[in-house]
């Protein structure tokens, strides 16, 4: 594409050298002696390029295409008529961008929930607006034939057969940067509605219903309070390896009164549920009121970034519809971050993030050795000042499917948001 033209030039007098050109470790680590893996940019502007949230799958299945979004601005709110474009860069092509399709349904900390869809080697998902309604785009990247669901998607189940999804309007509204703009959602001034909540979603038919609603969410009391009366949210879907349960992080704020006018206030309060797939085994997972990022280590047990009754803020793993806890990366993760398990590595590393430091505003993405307790550092990548709240530029660490790359977003090198990859093909496989 003619934006991209001077950036490919420089690519192309290199290209009879690698099929990945400019590997590099630019990015620092805390001690300046300490040896870091090899690091890539492979978006450039003037476009800003980045992914979103850290639990999609970024990279189809032979792990050359890899799937970003593209805007022209930064640092504002997205408004209805901001469009974005989506795309994938072909890594095997000296990082040629290969243009997808459209969407005004995105946000700046999860994208428009681009991802390919599990057990396919040729079909991305994305959300869009299509009238008065957000919906789900399906492409085949093969044969650039595309269909529309008529719902938009949160989380995809690994299998490949469903979706769940939730209001992203509401979401919006209440946590402004995780849902849409340019809707006003179904029932904006009920406070749980009995026809809002998560929906599951047939991939293939788009048939779909309302397993779990936010008046079912409410009717249960947290710790002894009453939640009725609260201004009710589901966020955060992921549904389990074996595609048989999902969690939901329920969360509700207060009110600035109780008529037709009240708006939410304060800050939210969240508890993580896991359910079964048809909305049945409901389960308070964690009750704490904290839980912050989490993710499935394997169908039984998810670890989160959480503070449990009488212990204190820190990752733990928690067995599922038990009350079994235990603490996780204890002294070396002390701070909360976007994990995951790396693949093909039976767990034993989790892939986790810093937000900006307070000395150098450096984003610290590090891998974390279970057996051994061993931290090791992916590099230091500076977030200027100006990405702050709302569109700020979380690293967001991804990997790929055999485990041996890592995918960030990050503005450090000078050009506005952008993707990079990171090789971790050496450490993984040290151990």
């Amino acid at each position: 594409m003619t934006h991209h033209s001077s950036r490919r030039s420089a690519l192309k007098s290199l290209a009879a050298a690698s099929t990945f050109p400019l590997w590099n470790s630019l990015a620092r680590g805390r001690d300046s002696q300490q040896t870091l893996p090899p690091v890539r940019t492979i978006t450039g502007g003037p476009k800003h390029h980045w992914f979103g949230y850290y639990d999609k799958l970024e990279f189809d299945p032979t792990n050359r295409f890899v799937l970003s979004n593209e805007v022209d601005f930064e640092g504002r709110t997205p408004r209805a008529d901001d469009e974005i474009r989506v795309g994938m860069i072909d890594t095997g092509d000296h990082d040629k961008w290969i243009e997808l399709g459209n969407t005004t349904a995105w946000g700046w900390q999860q994208g428009c929930m681009l991802q390919w869809r599990p057990m396919s080697d040729s079909e991305v998902v994305w959300n869009d607006r299509d009238g008065d309604k957000y919906v789900c785009r399906v492409m085949n990247v093969k044969t650039r034939k595309m269909r529309t669901l008529p719902r938009p998607v949160y989380a995809l189940s690994p299998d490949g057969k469903w979706a769940i999804t939730a209001d992203f309007a509401r979401i919006q509204r209440m946590r402004p940067g995780y849902g849409y703009v340019g809707l006003s959602g179904a029932y904006p001034q009920q406070r749980a509605p009995e026809d809002s909540g998560v929906w599951k979603m047939n991939l293939e038919t788009g048939e779909s219903e309302l397993i779990f609603s936010l008046a079912d969410a409410a009717r249960i009391d947290h710790l002894g309070q009453p939640l009725a009366d609260k201004w009710n949210y589901f966020n955060h879907l992921l549904i389990s390896p074996d595609s048989n349960r999902f969690i939901v992080l329920h969360r509700w704020r207060d009110s600035t009164g109780d008529g037709p006018d009240a708006e939410p206030t304060g800050r939210f309060t969240t508890r993580m549920f896991t359910v079964n797939m048809d909305g049945s085994q409901r389960f308070i997972l964690d009750p704490s009121g904290y839980t912050s990022h989490f993710i499935w280590r394997d169908s039984d047990h998810v670890c989160a970034w959480t503070r449990p009754a009488g212990k204190k803020d820190a990752f733990y793993v928690f067995k599922d519809q038990t009350d079994e806890v235990e603490i996780v990366g204890e002294g070396v993760m002390t701070l909360n971050g976007h994990n995951t398990y790396v693949p093909n590595t039976d767990n034993e590393w989790i892939l986790n993030d810093t937000y900006p430091d307070n000395r150098t505003r450096n984003q610290h993405p590090y891998l974390f050795h279970v057996p051994t307790g061993r931290r090791v550092e992916l590099g230091g990548f500076h977030s200027p000042p100006q990405y702050t709240g709302e569109w700020r530029c979380d690293t967001h660490p991804r990997s790929s499917n055999d485990g041996k790359l890592v995918a960030i977003d990050s503005p450090h090198s000078g050009e506005g948001r952008q993707l990079h990859l990171i090789d971790i093909s050496e450490i993984v496989a040290s151990e």
